[in-house]
């Protein structure tokens, strides 16, 4: 995707004298404030359990390292790679993929629905206010239409709201790497956090994955005095290493066998391009559902997520009942749209600590 070849912004700016648009777009997503409260939301361990784990913030960087390394290999736009990256997780809640699944279950009780990539779009056409000549960020046509379709196909017909977004089209490559770097990131990521956690063991985790097992026999072989903490550290990061490899490798082929030498017909493909080969496919699939079961299923993990769900709900019922409470912004909003939606996008976009701390003052819990 050149950005000479965007279709701009929806209010007209002139060019800036050093920085290409899409450039510019990483810079205002940096700058945001949505941005910056990434750093208080979860992503799998809440900062209760430790402070070395990863946020949804710090989530977001490896997932942007990942994206740059992949679209260089690739000859893909890194500004834009960089920028949807970035961007990619601002929509979501409080309590991770919990609290998603929570506030779109609270919302479909008014036959409506919360996704974190709708959100995401609402916040940087909206919701964030700092420029005086337009509303939200003013993002480039090419990073919202990623926001919306980099991890997912919308229905024309269920989402009209959509229409400019070319629905009936495949994103462009640089939309479509954010998923797959997105799940090596966060595979990866809570792999290590889980191991460093004590939650995972490492004899679990090798009986369980026989692919890392072989790696770190490999390890065992060449540091065989050291620590072993420092041998899963040398075999996760060769893992990672694989994952990469094999997303640029299997990518190229993919694109090569099916004459694909152009934008116009990576939107015209009739599915996605950007993927891993078959063998690391499974390999990935099955490090998810280890993850799945062991991790994120845990009672430790999951106290912390009914705890903050159970916030999450008790708060939207207490707003919907008493809109006077909401921020003077958010009450004004309420005054043209659904109670319901405002009390939605409010919540969505607290931190985990907001929440807990609004929660303790409005409820006394």
């Amino acid at each position: 995707m050149r950005v000479e070849a965007s279709q701009g912004r929806r209010y007209p700016e002139p060019p800036h004298p050093y920085r290409n648009d899409f450039e510019r777009d990483r810079d205002r997503i940096l700058h945001s404030r949505a941005f910056r409260r990434l750093e208080n939301k979860t992503q799998v361990f809440t900062r209760r359990y430790s402070d070395h784990f990863r946020n949804r913030l710090t989530h977001t960087l490896e997932v942007a390292q990942i994206g740059r390394t992949v679209a260089k290999a690739l000859g893909l736009n890194t500004d834009l790679v960089e920028a949807l990256a970035l961007v990619h997780d601002v929509g979501h809640p409080p309590g991770g993929h919990s609290g998603e699944s929570e506030l779109d279950r609270l919302m479909r009780q008014y036959h409506d629905a919360f996704g974190h990539n709708l959100h995401a779009l609402r916040i940087v056409e909206s919701f964030e206010q700092k420029y005086a000549d337009f509303p939200g960020l003013n993002l480039t046509f090419e990073v919202r239409e990623g926001i919306i379709k980099h991890s997912r196909d919308y229905r024309a017909a269920e989402h009209p709201e959509l229409r400019e977004y070319r629905l009936d089209e495949r994103p462009p490559l640089e939309a479509q790497l954010i998923d797959v770097a997105d799940e090596i990131a966060y595979n990866c990521a809570d792999l290590d956090d889980g191991y460093e956690s004590k939650l995972l063991t490492l004899p679990l985790i090798r009986r369980s994955l026989p692919f890392f097992d072989r790696i770190y026999r490999a390890m065992e072989k060449q540091y065989p005095e050291v620590k072993d903490k420092l041998r899963f550290n040398e075999a996760l990061k060769r893992l990672l290493d694989a994952l990469v490899t094999d997303l640029i490798a299997s990518t190229r082929r993919r694109l090569a066998s099916k004459g694909i030498d152009s934008l116009q017909k990576v939107l015209a493909h009739r599915t996605r391009l950007v993927a891993l080969g078959p063998r690391r496919q499974r390999e990935d699939q099955k490090l998810k559902e280890f993850l799945y079961a062991r991790l994120y299923s845990h009672p430790n993990v999951n106290s912390e997520r009914k705890r903050l769900t159970g916030c999450i709900r008790r708060l939207f019922g207490y707003y919907i009942k008493h809109p006077h409470s909401l921020p003077a912004f958010y009450y004004h909003a309420a005054q043209h749209e659904p109670v319901h939606r405002v009390v939605c996008d409010y919540i969505a976009g607290m931190t985990d600590h907001y929440l807990l701390e609004r929660h303790r003052q409005l409820l006394g819990e």
